[in-house]
């Protein structure tokens, strides 16, 4: 196994993904939620990030290639996402828990694109075309990342009860207008790599 694969493939993923930076929007995105609801919502994030992960660093060029899609454009979607879900949260939107509206965050906006998002599905590709053998260093290194990543996203419901529910208010509202900011970014990564490159 190949170990410098392996600590660049963790580190790639880690900071990618993003845990720390992700928690508000966790607990905005699972408002109204027990604990327990909210687990189940990270774990299952954290199960599709991994396969959707494993599944481009085996056969993600394979797919864009079939589907005949760039990662300019899985960027622009990936920010179009993002910004329908910063709309909601600027507007006031997501005040009602999202799990009785009978969507599933754990799918997206969660494990696509925030955790496995455009930069990180194209980098675990270019990782596996690396060397000959890095097969398995690049899989035990997303494994790793998103256990950390699983470890820290479940600390979401001790930052709840500290922050409360007028900080709750305060946070969606920030947070809403730096994902705005931040899925324009990723959108004109996307628009600019379709059109100038």
């Amino acid at each position: 196994m190949d170990i410098s694969i392996l600590i660049q493939t963790f580190i790639a993923v880690f900071v990618l993904a993003d845990a720390v930076g992700n928690i508000p929007i966790v607990l905005v995105l699972t408002k109204g939620m027990m604990p327990d609801q909210r687990n189940k919502v990270i774990d299952k994030a954290i199960v599709i990030a991994i396969v959707v992960l494993l599944l481009f660093a085996f056969a993600g060029q394979i797919i864009l290639n079939y589907l005949e899609i760039s990662i300019g454009s899985l960027r622009v979607a990936g920010g179009l996402l993002l910004l329908l879900i910063a709309l909601q949260m600027l507007r006031g939107e997501l005040d009602q828990p999202i799990i009785e509206e009978g969507r599933d965050v754990a799918i997206t906006p969660l494990a696509l694109p925030l955790l496995a998002g455009p930069g990180t599905l194209t980098t675990v590709m270019l990782l596996m075309s690396k060397s000959q053998s890095p097969h398995i260093a690049v899989v035990v290194g997303i494994l790793g990342a998103m256990f950390v990543t699983w470890l820290i996203l479940r600390l979401a419901n001790l930052i709840d009860q500290w922050i409360g529910a007028e900080g709750g208010v305060i946070v969606t509202q920030l947070l809403g207008f730096l994902l705005a900011a931040l899925a324009v970014e990723i959108g004109s990564t996307g628009i600019r790599e379709l059109f100038l490159s």
